[in-house]
């Protein structure tokens, strides 16, 4: 693989301004109840608080076009390319730009979380074909990363050269088996423009992606992130956190700064799935699927920072209101939008999940 075209490139970091962002209306029906009814109208409240600062790209196939072209609003764009799903952070292009304002986008190959070993459905081409696609539909250079599996919610960039990301994701047997992991960080600072990459234990809890990082933790500006967190010694999650904060704690970034670690509480009760939820799905032969009771990967760092606001999932919790309040401390010259996101989450991710951020640059 040739890296000297993207050798003087960085991944910026997501607070950095923006010139849009990829979402992908959701239809699935192994993902979204009734062919994702509930799921597109809190897309849609995402996408409008969004696009209040950056213009907004939707995606859909043929069949589906006319319905999101009737559902958009102002600085929205509906684009025509089919995908498998709905997760943009995972199957959109990853960007990077250089110190002229040049932008290229990454095109990672996507294997459905873990492929035949552990992956959550059988059939992705059409989302391993999105990022590559959406790059010739705008114009922006492209640097194909295949066969090296990466999917965006597992890594996130400071913009000066720090690169978060978890061994419980990179180093799973789903990804890329035949690599150490010092040949799978060596292809993260190559193509990242990386100085040096952060890895943490683990992710939260029954977090199907096998742990992505933007879960548990994220950059709010160079040296300083939120982790997600809990003071209950009998959830799960406790010592999970806890050795992300012990590892953070013990590391400098790569400007040799320590790192200010802010705790974002968890929800205060595990969202589990209802009975009454399960009501709408069909599920694909191989996919995996939903039970009651199951416990979902409830997460307030799953926020997505657009150029004026930072839009954060809600799920009815009292930590509703906590989150918010630090979050908006952490971002004082955004709005903090709160969005009902339960629905979402039950499609296994959340608000960082479905969207993709196009940092400011040329084609």
């Amino acid at each position: 693989m040739d890296y000297s075209i993207i050798k003087n490139y960085r991944m910026p970091g997501e607070f950095e301004p923006h010139d849009g962002c990829i979402m992908i209306w959701p239809v699935r029906q192994g993902s979204w109840p009734y062919n994702g009814r509930d799921a597109q109208k809190a897309f849609m409240e995402v996408a409008k608080a969004i696009a209040k600062s950056e213009k907004v790209y939707m995606l859909a196939d043929e069949c589906h076009i006319e319905e999101v072209k009737n559902s958009l609003k102002e600085n929205m764009e509906a684009v025509i390319i089919e995908s498998d799903d709905a997760w943009a952070r995972d199957v959109g292009p990853t960007y990077v730009v250089d110190d002229k304002g040049n932008r290229m986008g990454i095109n990672w190959k996507f294997n459905a979380w873990g492929g035949s070993f552990d992956g959550l459905y059988m059939h992705y081409d059409k989302d391993d074909k999105v990022a590559s696609r959406f790059l010739k539909y705008t114009g922006d250079m492209i640097f194909d990363a295949h066969p090296f599996v990466l999917e965006g919610g597992s890594i996130h960039s400071d913009g000066e050269g720090t690169i978060l990301t978890t061994e419980a994701c990179l180093l799973s047997k789903g990804r890329n088996p035949s690599m150490t992991k010092n040949e799978i960080e060596d292809i993260l600072l190559k193509t990242l423009g990386g100085k040096k990459v952060l890895w943490l234990p683990c992710g939260i809890y029954n977090d199907e992606t096998n742990e992505h990082v933007d879960n548990i933790c994220a950059f709010t500006r160079p040296g300083r992130v939120v982790l997600a967190w809990t003071d209950d010694k009998n959830d799960p999650q406790y010592e999970m956190s806890r050795r992300c904060e012990e590892y953070l704690l013990q590391q400098k970034d790569a400007m040799g700064r320590d790192i200010e670690i802010v705790k974002l509480p968890i929800p205060s009760t595990p969202v589990l799935v209802k009975e009454s939820d399960l009501q709408g799905y069909v599920f694909e032969e191989g996919e995996d699927v939903r039970e009651a009771g199951e416990r979902l990967a409830a997460s307030y760092v799953n926020f997505y920072i657009s150029n004026k606001s930072v839009i954060v999932p809600q799920f009815g919790d009292v930590n509703d209101e906590t989150a918010v309040n630090i979050l908006q401390k952490e971002f004082p010259g955004r709005t903090v939008c709160p969005v009902k996101a339960d629905v979402i989450l039950l499609g296994g991710g959340n608000i960082h999940c479905i969207t993709q951020q196009i940092p400011k640059g040329e084609k």
